[in-house]
């Protein structure tokens, strides 16, 4: 991993316990398994690795890496997505690999459920006039149709986030739209959601969240065509991935006032100074915080060391990673 993961990833709390589980070095810290990998003590301690223990910033585990680590039997990742270091090498190898996506699909579900509930209810806007105003302002006049009862919420992608996001809407009065076309529409009736086409639900919904997997298929999955389906006055959620959704279509939508969002993610993963989006009143930005951070960080390591223990027990792993899975999967 990089440094500034394992400054960030592996604290106090954390590394006494995983010391306990497994023979390491707390010191050891591998950033490149290429050239900067020469040195000869470190070479040695790669070449009899059982477990490599990843983070942000780890280089691709290609055949060359793998060479340097002959007794490699498994990866155990502190993050989420394992596309950017696990290659197609090391499921030749036969390594088995384990990730805390589903770990931090919590914080994302969380912020997903601020943004809906907060969506529905205008507080955006209505804080914004406030603000504008400094005075008086009669909400049942202004803000006569707000409100979370009965409103409809579409979900594009049942993921391991999109599932998080269903289980914490299950209390409230809201109807739930899903799609995706990977999923068993009759488990989704069992979570108490309708799965329904994208068309479908992009024109019903009063809020459309995004967690869909970054893929060459859902490259501007919401373009001009698809945004206009939307109801005005709808929101649009994206704390997936900003290639999902046409920048410019969206910022045509967002700028004429007929849609609102709150975006995590954008493309480009930071906007030019000059976006509109930065100031609009219809417009929540945020950089990229959904995900686990602060002290969110310790839940996705402790999940990442308890994983190095069921191995070391000889257990299979609670959060393997599917190389099946990885076409259509984040």
């Amino acid at each position: 991993m990089s440094s500034g993961t394992r400054a960030a990833v592996l604290g106090d709390r954390i590394l006494p316990e995983l010391v306990r589980v497994a023979d390491v070095d707390p010191a050891l810290l591998v950033t490149d398994f290429g050239p900067a990998c020469s040195e000869e003590a470190l070479r040695r301690r790669l070449a009899v690795a059982e477990v490599l223990f990843t983070g942000w910033g780890c280089p691709p585990l290609d055949a060359r890496a793998l060479e340097l680590m002959p007794e490699l039997r498994a990866v155990v990742h502190t993050a989420g997505s394992v596309k950017h270091h696990v290659t197609p090498a090391c499921w030749e190898r036969g390594l088995l690999v384990s990730s805390s996506a589903a770990v931090n699909a919590l914080p994302v579900a969380e912020y997903t459920l601020a943004a809906i509930l907060f969506s529905n209810k205008r507080v955006l806007d209505s804080a914004h006039a406030y603000r504008v105003d400094r005075g008086h302002i009669d909400p049942l006049r202004h803000y006569p149709a707000v409100g979370n009862f009965r409103r409809t919420v579409g979900l594009v992608g049942a993921s391991l986030i999109g599932r998080r996001v269903l289980e914490l809407l299950r209390p409230f009065d809201l109807r739930v739209l899903v799609h995706d076309p990977y999923a068993d529409p009759a488990g989704l009736d069992a979570l108490g959601a309708e799965a329904v086409t994208l068309d479908e639900l992009l024109s019903r919904s009063d809020v459309v969240s995004l967690h869909a997997p970054e893929l060459p298929q859902t490259r501007h999955l919401l373009d001009a065509s698809r945004l206009a389906l939307m109801p005005d006055g709808a929101t649009l959620v994206n704390t997936a991935r900003g290639s999902l959704v046409d920048t410019a279509a969206l910022t045509a939508e967002l700028v004429s006032g007929r849609l609102h969002a709150v975006l995590d993610h954008t493309e480009p993963e930071v906007l030019p100074a000059d976006s509109p989006l930065y100031d609009l009143p219809n417009v929540l930005l945020t950089p990229h915080m959904a995900g686990s951070l602060g002290g969110e960080l310790d839940r996705l390591a402790a999940s990442a060391v308890e994983e190095l223990a069921r191995y070391a027990r000889g257990l299979d792993f609670h959060h393997p990673v599917d190389p099946t899975r990885l076409t259509y999967s984040a």
